[in-house]
């Protein structure tokens, strides 16, 4: 259920990318290198850059999107028609659904000062949200992604993905008048995936969410965890002979899970411990936490006892501590 009403958020997105809204093309000129692209955002230099200083075309179109406008804007180099396009979204944190990057629990933080996302499924996908009282939901979401696997691409094209995102950030964060503080030009960027740890020695996400006690009940001794201090961030736990998952969300990606856990109740069955938020600065909103714990083969709830139920209670609790403070966020 989790992938599935996912995948039709995107579905319905995808479908968003072509229906009505105002459309505009720009031809990169020597004397005008699509200094009006992208409404006037597009991070010019981390463009020509990726392409290595080929002429560049851009389009773009605005659309309505969870009752918000977002604005779509694509750039490929102009004689390679096979090539790579890169692609932005420029939109209010309050047009949540489908937010790429900054959804993924296995991303990699964008880092520098940023509140961002960072991953590579296949293609390089990469999000950055600054705080904007303006706009709706009090943030400015930037979306970037390149539409070519990772393998496909050089490293430092890789890295010009987060580069243009974050750069694009800084000029539309002008454009809107954004309060946000803003980070650093990315150096690297991390394509890091799960690593697997005992439990008393995860030094990423689940750092510190799992103590001995729970251990000792819920028969742990590894965890997976992702890169820490992403828009979502994921601890996955392996019990005696299943695994659970406790996740965070911020910005976007808690709007989000908490309209997804509405809208489909039924994919929260099971859930030991709801939600427990906290108020996070800025555009990270009130952050969300859960934890899945382990399904039987025909998709029912494992049985828990008492004891179970309450370590499981004690992990959310540590892990939501934990990620929190790496968010700066306070007890709610």
């Amino acid at each position: 259920m989790e992938w599935n009403r996912r995948a039709m958020g995107a579905a319905v997105a995808a479908v968003v990318l072509v229906v009505g809204g105002v459309t505009w093309g720009v031809v990169g000129q020597p004397e005008d290198p699509l200094r009006g692209s992208c409404r006037g955002s597009l991070a010019v230099d981390e463009a020509s850059g990726f392409y290595g200083g080929a002429e560049l075309e851009s389009r773009g179109h605005t659309a309505e999107w969870v009752g918000q406008e977002v604005e779509y804007c694509s750039v490929w180099a102009r004689d390679e028609e096979d090539g790579a396009v890169l692609r932005l979204q420029i939109r209010p944190s309050a047009a949540h659904r489908a937010a790429g990057a900054a959804d993924e629990a296995a991303a990699a933080p964008v880092g520098y000062g940023w509140n961002g996302s960072f991953i590579v499924r296949g293609r390089p996908e990469a999000a950055v949200l600054v705080d904007c009282a303006p706009l709706a939901g009090k943030g400015l979401l930037v979306l970037a992604e390149a539409t070519e696997d990772a393998e496909e691409l050089s490293r430092a094209q890789v890295l010009g993905v987060a580069r243009l995102a974050t750069e694009t950030a800084r000029r539309a964060a002008e454009r809107f008048g954004c309060e946000g503080t803003l980070g650093r030009r990315p150096d690297t960027v991390d394509t890091t995936r799960a690593t697997e740890r005992p439990a008393a020695e995860a030094r990423e996400t689940c750092r510190g969410v799992v103590g001995p006690r729970s251990a000792e009940i819920l028969g742990i001794a590894t965890v997976h965890e992702y890169p820490a201090g992403a828009l979502t961030e994921e601890c996955d736990v392996h019990l005696r002979d299943h695994r659970m998952r406790v996740n965070a969300y911020y910005g976007p990606s808690a709007m989000q899970e908490t309209y997804l856990d509405k809208r489909y109740p039924g994919s929260v069955d099971g859930i030991v411990t709801r939600s427990r938020s906290r108020t996070c600065p800025g555009a990270l909103g009130a952050a969300y936490f859960k934890a899945t714990p382990p399904k039987l083969p025909d998709g029912s709830p494992a049985p828990l006892t008492g004891p179970e139920r309450e370590a499981v209670n004690q992990i959310l609790a540590s892990f939501a501590e934990a990620s929190g403070d790496r968010h700066g966020c306070a007890e709610g």
